[in-house]
């Protein structure tokens, strides 16, 4: 038998969002999809990087705040407590973790280092996979 860290809570995982999931997998814009789904984080994180990949910072900055509050909101809900493991490999927790991501990024472009910090260890503390996902892995 194994144990994991004991003191450690054990992970959060975002509920299964079966529509907005398939509908952004269909190549659905984003835009849409976060019109018609707006607690769904994964459409704002797809806008943030969209954004941030066209140099639009200021609109990544933007769309990634909302998916990371929708997202914080949601794990609260799932019963997380401010810290803990938020896997990657739950595909639910990805938009969350995506739109951490492009926040720190974001942050990071328009000079907010405290919060590109911030996020950045967030998002590593949260599950080093998605910091290695999202390129901000150490």
């Amino acid at each position: 038998m194994t144990h994991g860290n004991l003191l450690e809570p054990p992970a959060t995982k975002l509920p299964e969002r079966p529509d907005a999931q398939a509908a952004l997998d269909a190549g659905t814009d984003p835009a849409e999809v976060a019109a018609e789904h707006p607690d769904f984080s994964e459409a704002w994180a797809a806008l943030a990087e969209k954004a941030l990949a066209d140099g639009e910072i200021v609109a990544a900055y933007a769309y990634a705040r909302t998916g990371y509050h929708r997202g914080l909101d949601q794990l609260r809900r799932a019963g997380w407590k401010g810290f803990g493991p938020v896997p990657w490999d739950h595909r639910p927790n990805q938009g969350f973790l995506r739109a951490l991501a492009v926040l720190a990024k974001a942050a990071g472009r328009i000079g907010e280092t405290d919060e590109y910090d911030r996020c950045t260890k967030f998002l590593a503390d949260s599950d080093p996979a998605a910091a290695k996902a999202t390129g901000l892995a150490d």
